[in-house]
């Protein structure tokens, strides 16, 4: 198996820019997935934000997690269960705009990190989504107001902890699926793995590494650059030992955007319609994936397809 694209971002701006560009554009189209080193958030923001993270799910998740699981009867699971994740998990929003100060038991010193965490977070994606544009030859801009609907993008953060699991080859820390919305940027633990992606039909761990940004693509992408770039299927498996912590930050079109293929993009293709896929309102393709998140995503497409929701 190749090696799992690492992409340094410190020469960016200098005359490395090409060469990196190249990277990405090759990570994009076999991997969906890379990682991100000398990306520009501070790390001692990093440390501080996994610190005070571990903190609360020690303070306020793990015990709540421990009884969800006796209530459900999962202590002496015998048979596969596949219609739950082994994770413990909040949400928070920052656009359009935040609810980070209405959400319980977070101290004033973690709702402050985070803040400044999703802002440098926001301005990452639109730079990663700026070069996507240049190394896919759209104007400059382009992506970003694809994105953006009539109030601007949609961008939250799922806090996610894998507790350790006395039964990994029973429940999946987090079952097989494809992202919906656009880009994803992820701050992983660097000392307990269990993220893996789908690979040429096998599947790949992507490399627990110290104050890196895991970057993927969401089906939104992939609607856009018609296929070019792919969503990719990703799973956390449950591991015995260590509470695995996850902070996956979802830069994804406006409720309203109104998602297509890019026409600039079509007009070097061989004109083939079936090939083309769908146009519509992105919030319709999120209720359809709320019910067919763990399922394929080629019936989504197939779906709006036939609804033409645009």
């Amino acid at each position: 198996m190749e090696k799992f694209p690492l992409i340094n971002l410190e020469n960016v701006n200098g005359e490395e820019r090409n060469a990196i560009l190249e990277k990405i554009n090759d990570a994009c189209e076999n991997w969906g997935f890379f990682e991100l080193v000398n990306h520009g958030i501070p790390l001692e923001l990093l440390d501080t934000v996994e610190s005070l993270t571990k903190e609360h799910h020690r303070a306020c998740m793990e015990q709540r997690f421990k009884e969800e699981i006796r209530m459900k009867g999962l202590e002496g699971v015998q048979d596969e269960v596949k219609d739950m994740d082994w994770e413990s998990t909040f949400f928070m929003r920052h656009l359009p705009e935040s609810n980070i100060s209405q959400i319980p038991d977070l101290t004033e010193e973690y709702r402050k990190v985070m803040k400044e965490f999703a802002q440098k977070l926001e301005k990452l994606a639109e730079k990663l989504l700026e070069l996507l544009c240049e190394i896919l030859g759209l104007e400059k801009g382009y992506l970003k107001k694809a994105f953006y609907g009539s109030r601007g993008p949609t961008f939250g953060t799922k806090v996610a902890n894998y507790p350790p699991c006395p039964k990994p080859e029973l429940v999946k820390g987090l079952r097989a699926h494809t992202d919906a919305g656009g880009i994803i940027l992820l701050l992983q633990d660097d000392k307990v793995s269990g993220l893996q992606l789908l690979k040429d039909g096998q599947w790949v761990d992507v490399p627990p590494l110290r104050n890196s940004i895991v970057v993927n693509l969401g089906d939104q992408l992939e609607v856009i650059t018609n296929g070019r770039y792919k969503s990719v299927e990703h799973r956390v498996i449950a591991q015995t030992d260590g509470t695995r912590m996850s902070i996956a930050s979802f830069y994804n079109p406006g409720s309203d955007a109104v998602i297509y293929p890019a026409p600039a993009l079509l007009e070097r293709e061989e004109e083939d319609k079936s090939k083309v896929y769908p146009k519509f309102v992105f919030e319709d393709y999120m209720r359809l994936y709320a019910g067919l998140k763990f399922q394929a995503k080629e019936p989504r497409f197939e779906a709006m397809k036939a609804v033409n929701s645009y």
